[in-house]
């Protein structure tokens, strides 16, 4: 799954953005609404980390992301 994937697939994939950062809320989620920019944004803003590592755990999500559905999980 890349990005453009998930983000097309938003409503199925929020729950697993939401197991992998629990400090999102569902409004944080609905906002997102599947734009990367914005995930990495909400990501930073909770975790009160800088938008460089932010932007690395988005990649690292969607990268065993798509792993998993390459394996059909």
């Amino acid at each position: 799954m890349n990005w453009t994937q998930a983000e097309e697939k938003w409503n199925r994939v929020k729950g697993p953005a939401k197991t992998n950062w629990g400090r999102l809320t569902d409004d944080d989620l609905n906002r997102i609404g599947g734009r990367k920019d914005t995930l990495v944004d909400v990501v930073q803003e909770r975790y009160g980390i800088g938008r460089h590592e932010a932007a690395q755990q988005v990649d690292i999500w969607i990268g065993v992301m798509h792993a998993r559905h390459r394996m059909g999980g």
